[in-house]
């Protein structure tokens, strides 16, 4: 993604006088929360803010999190964005290395702060290290020049540390003289506060835009707690309106959502250019507040398409993808990010250019926040820079019995990620998990899948998308991998199934196939539009991706355990010789995509054909083993 100066942006929706909004968001200090931020943060995109910024943990405590974060928000999701960088207990070494790390990663955005010490330590100034954000702003101006553009925080109610509001004002002059480009305030409750500080701030010379910080209530309990470490104080009238339902948690959202309304009324009658919202990480009272100012259209609060869209480079015509990179969009955006064009309409109309390169990049794990322990002797692995935490899917496995329990403990949810899926199984998958389970259990190892849909309302809360008044479908889809043995078995079952496409090949290449074209596995049909097909099966496509999944079992898996070791020999000789399959049920409307395993490990390796109702052919078989 093209960055911009987030004042540029400013400055022209304040040429076009169009108000704007911009989300905060912190590191989580889980993997499962990371990859749900991640997910939350493609769905808020949508919501078009005019920029996101990812804080800084307390003494750089999450400075690598911080870091990875900005960068996949900038140049996968394609959202401005702005990184959070103190200068409390920060040697000036860590400082430039986290500038030069954004730069090298299109990040122009800074939000340069004094900070917090981590809790339980005092605040100090690392010797040669910058006392003040002041000084931090002066050092990137002197340094950097103009290619960063530098906010600053500002604080209404005055800084705790300060001795007056008029000292810190002088305080915030001095940040701004440096070179700051605008300023965000801390969070408050009281509008009046926030109008008088402005005043304030105009009458000594700051005339940079001043954007309001506004956090949604979302319990009583949290209200409290953070307005009384920040110091805020809160208007009578609101304690007054939260007494009575203080215990409701449900309705002190509501209420949070309504005064949120009001008070960005107000702010905006008064003259502010936009409002910051802090998120903690939620997006519901965001989007309400959103939608009550009129901000978003109802359109906007929909998925367009079944996968998370980008607004990188000119993605956001984007209408075509395969599937197999489903459950790892942000490989496929950075294999494809040097395209220029994206398919909008039929796959088959599009020439694309190759694939990038697969690199380290695209094998990493999932950084693990601090904090994280694997509880296992092995070495880490590491790849790029991202680091592989090993053997989070268990025992070591001393069978291939064992490698097939962990793929179905994921698709059961004991496990929450495997290496070709960074969250737990998908909520489409949730209705043929039962089904999932029994592959696995007996050598199916499935990756990927989707169940046949025939014509549920676009706004179905499972499977819907597209907005309104829509009806979607989807054919059944299963990819895995599987021995040889049994890939030759299930090619020979196929045979005498014409509704069924497959494809599969090993890691050496080898391919065997009964389809060359590409197949729409998922479309929609909404009035006044061509049919939209967004998921594709294509075979050049599946061929790419055959590198990145052998590659990704031996980088996450694998290689976790010692050479010498039974777990490795095991798994090595597994991506060696197993292929990797993909199958598409083209009867969506009464197919079975599940029969053709059920026979085969009931030693049934024939199928017996008969006409359905409405014509078309299905696979059905005597002594049908439930499962």
């Amino acid at each position: 993604m093209t960055s911009m100066k987030i004042i540029d942006k400013i400055q022209k929706k304040k040429e076009s006088n169009t108000p704007f909004y911009s989300f905060e968001y912190f590191p989580p200090k889980t993997m499962e929360g990371v990859q749900n931020l991640y997910d939350r943060l493609g769905r808020m995109l949508l919501f078009e803010p005019l920029f996101i910024d990812i804080t800084w943990g307390a003494g750089g405590s999450t400075s690598a999190l911080t870091l990875e974060i900005a960068e996949k928000a900038q140049n996968v999701c394609g959202l401005e964005t702005m990184m959070h960088l103190t200068c409390t207990n920060m040697p000036v070494s860590e400082i430039v290395y986290a500038l030069d790390k954004a730069k090298s990663t299109g990040i122009r955005n800074i939000l340069a702060l004094r900070g917090d010490p981590p809790r339980g330590e005092e605040w100090k100034k690392i010797e040669g290290g910058f006392a003040y954000a002041a000084d931090l702003v002066r050092f990137i101006r002197e340094k950097y020049g103009d290619y960063f553009c530098i906010s600053v925080a500002g604080y209404p109610e005055g800084h705790s540390d300060c001795v007056s509001k008029e000292e810190d004002i002088r305080y915030l002059k001095e940040k701004v003289d440096a070179g700051a480009d605008f300023i965000i305030t801390q969070l408050f409750y009281d509008c009046d506060i926030f109008c008088e500080f402005v005043e304030k701030c105009r009458s000594v010379g700051i005339n940079c835009p001043i954007i309001p910080g506004i956090m949604p209530i979302q319990t009583y309990a949290g209200f409290v707690r953070m307005t009384t470490l920040s110091k805020t104080k809160v208007p009578q009238y609101i304690m007054d309106s939260l007494e009575p339902i203080k215990d409701n948690d449900e309705e002190v959202k509501k209420y949070g959502v309504r005064l949120c309304v009001e008070m960005s009324k107000r702010l905006l009658d008064f003259g502010v250019e936009g409002l910051h919202f802090y998120t903690l990480n939620l997006e519901r009272s965001v989007r309400k507040v959103l939608k009550g100012l009129q901000l978003v259209t109802p359109d906007q609060l929909s998925p367009f398409l079944p996968w998370a869209q980008s607004a990188a480079g000119n993605r956001l015509r984007e209408e075509v993808r395969p599937i197999f990179w489903q459950n790892r969009p942000r490989s496929y955006i950075a294999r494809t990010g040097s395209w220029d064009e994206f398919p909008n309409g039929r796959w088959g109309d599009y020439r694309s250019p190759a694939f990038g390169d697969l690199s380290d990049y695209h094998l990493g794990g999932v950084t693990p926040p601090p904090g994280t322990s694997n509880n296992n002797n092995n070495t880490t692995s590491t790849t790029g820079d991202s680091v592989v935490v090993p053997n989070i899917y268990g025992d070591s496995p001393q069978s291939e019995q064992d490698i097939y329990n962990v793929f179905a403990s994921y698709c059961s949810g004991n496990i929450k990620r495997l290496p070709w899926n960074d969250s737990p199984l998908s909520l489409e998958s949730e209705n043929i998990k039962e089904q999932l389970v029994f592959l696995n259990k007996n050598g199916f190892l499935t990756i990927n899948s989707q169940p046949a849909i025939n014509g549920l309302p676009s706004t179905d809360k499972q499977h819907g998308w597209g907005g309104k008044n829509g009806v979607v479908y989807k054919k059944a889809y299963i990819e895995f991998f599987a021995s040889p043995e049994n890939t030759l078995k299930l090619i020979e079952y196929f045979k005498k199934c014409p509704m069924i496409t497959y494809h599969a090949v090993n890691r050496k290449g080898d391919s065997k196939t009964n389809t060359k074209g590409t197949n729409a596995v998922t479309w929609g049909i909404f009035p006044g539009k061509e049919i939209i097909q967004p998921t594709v099966v294509d075979h050049n496509s599946f061929m790419v991706w055959k590198d990145e999944a052998f590659a990704l079992w031996e980088t996450q898996w694998s290689s976790t355990y010692s050479p010498s070791s039974t777990s490795r020999t095991l798994l090595d000789s597994m991506i060696n010789n197993y292929y990797l399959i993909n199958i598409v049920d083209n009867n969506f409307i009464n197919g079975n995509i599940f029969q053709s395993f059920i026979d085969l490990v009931n030693n049934l390796s024939s199928p017996v054909l008969s006409s359905s109702s409405n014509g078309i052919q299905s696979s059905t078989t005597s002594n049908t083993a439930s499962i």
